[in-house]
């Protein structure tokens, strides 16, 4: 037996002449010159800066569109880089805060809105603390989120990470009152043009807050302050004095919305003289306003030096005979006039109807003003004359008092060639017959071309009559409210009057 063939230890290896070389080698490098294996995939990353996960950022940002698809599809929502609009989507805390994690991947986002979702009320944090990755963002809804005082401190905190904010609505949450606003109002940018804060419960406190920013915000176009009946109580009326004051910073202001805030008639002369300061100022809404009543003209000859003033509104605002007066100056300068809900334009309506220069009005709303049949032939002459010939919307609704002959006189006086929306309809649980009116109003839809939608609600019709009027406005496309299945009682019936 060769001697290297001999027997061997357990566990023993032939070495090759190769391996022996090798392993010399080695040993005359230092442990301190080696260099630990590199992987591969770390030096092929190194060259080529693709990621050790093997993927590249294009790759990554893919993957995270990806998710914010899977995420919106989840919701059952469109997909658009640039505009997110999850309102109505019963959002939890949980799904609100995957969507801050996404919000990374949407640096094109300008428009987010999250409103109606009343589950991520005291979770807002969650999104905030992640908001400035969508810098660009320009509008910021959130109505109606059971908004509570850390939200809105939180979101006030977040600001600075949205500079080109120029939207943010946050109606209808009653914690943003009472404090909670203030937090927030200091940190708003310049570039903000429009804020809304509908029923939030804000507080005399907020509308000295509210002014005091006004001054930072140069470029403001629509406030909204409605539905707020505590912003001028009547232990501090000079709350609402010290905001219209202040709203002679924001010189560019379009529209002011002043609904329901509690305004009396001590207030509307200091509001009228700051509004001679705002030139742009387009739209007004006083409506809701019930402690207006007998107090108008201590604003009207404010508002009559307003060239662009277009649209004022006073309905449920009590109005006398005084302010229907006073309402009169202001009428040739208007486009759209809202005195609905006033009981005293009944059988007064021809004052205002005199005041109006031909071609100008556009909306004309008087909806249950108990307009009389003497008032409907009022508006038959008006609109011989030309004065609505440019009205679009005409909203006669609640009026049952006037008699079929009236609205015959109305629907065959012409001169409605502009108009679109008619609203004739009537009160809930009352009706009544349409044979007066239904031939005249036939015989003037050729000169209505452009009319296209039609409210006759609770007026009641024969069979025959129905088929006319659904075959005539169904040839030209015009939307029918209408009440199909209303018949009328035996015994015949006048509508009852009262609100």
């Amino acid at each position: 037996m060769d001697s290297a063939e001999g027997p061997r230890g357990r566990g023993s290896v032939r070495r090759s002449p190769l391996d022996v070389i090798m392993s010399q080698i080695r040993r005359k490098c230092s442990t301190s010159d080696r260099k630990p294996p590199e992987r591969f995939l770390s030096r092929n990353s190194e060259r080529s800066g693709i990621p050790e996960d093997g993927l590249a950022p294009e790759a990554g940002h893919q993957v995270g569109w990806g998710q914010v698809c899977v995420f919106l599809q989840k919701l059952r929502k469109d997909v658009d880089s640039r505009s997110l609009s999850l309102s109505h989507c019963d959002i939890t805390a949980t799904e609100l805060l995957e969507l801050a994690l996404l919000l990374q991947f949407l640096p094109q986002l300008e428009d987010l809105n999250l409103s109606w979702n009343e589950l991520i009320g005291g979770s807002l944090t969650a999104l905030t603390s992640h908001l400035h990755h969508v810098g660009g963002v320009r509008t910021l809804r959130l109505c109606s989120c059971r908004l509570n005082p850390a939200d809105v401190s939180a979101l006030g905190d977040s600001l600075c990470g949205v500079p080109f904010l120029e939207v943010l609505n946050l109606s209808w949450n009653s914690g943003v009152g009472g404090g909670a606003l203030q937090s927030l109002l200091g940190k708003l940018h310049p570039p903000l043009r429009e804020l809304h804060l509908v029923a939030c419960q804000l507080t005399a406190a907020d509308a000295a807050a509210l002014g005091g920013i006004m001054s930072a915000l140069p470029q403001l176009l629509l406030l909204d302050v409605s539905c707020n009946p505590q912003l001028t109580p009547e232990s501090n009326p000079g709350a609402m004095t010290e905001l219209a004051a202040a709203l002679a910073h924001c010189p560019v202001l379009s529209v002011l919305r002043l609904q329901d805030c509690g305004l009396s008639g001590e207030q509307l002369q200091a509001l009228g003289a700051s509004l001679l300061r705002l030139p742009s100022l387009q739209q007004l809404d006083l409506s809701c306003n019930k402690r207006l009543s007998g107090a108008l003209s201590r604003l009207t000859p404010h508002l009559s030096h307003l060239e662009s003033l277009e649209s004022l509104d006073l309905h449920l605002c009590s109005l006398t005979e005084d302010d229907l007066q006073a309402l009169t100056l202001l009428a040739p300068s208007l486009l759209s006039v809202d005195v609905s809900w006033s009981k005293v334009v009944g059988g007064r309506l021809a004052l205002l109807l005199d005041a109006l220069q031909p071609s100008v009005i556009v909306e004309l709303r008087l909806s249950s003003c108990d307009l009389t049949t003497d008032d409907l032939h009022h508006l038959a002459a008006a609109c011989q004359r030309g004065c609505l010939s440019s009205v679009r919307l005409l909203d006669l609704s609640y009026n049952g008092s006037a008699s079929g002959a009236g609205w015959a006189a109305l629907f065959s006086a012409g001169g409605l060639g502009s108009l679109e929306d008619l609203d004739i309809s009537l009160r809930p649980l009352t009706w009544a017959p349409c044979s007066a009116w239904l031939s005249p109003l036939l015989a003037a839809l050729p000169g209505m071309a452009v009319l296209s939608q039609l409210a006759a609600r609770r007026w009641t019709a024969s069979a025959q009559e129905r088929q006319r009027l659904q075959h005539c406005l169904r040839r030209r496309r015009i939307l029918l409210e209408w009440d199909p299945d209303r018949k009328e009682p035996k015994g015949g019936g006048e509508e009852p009057k009262g609100d």
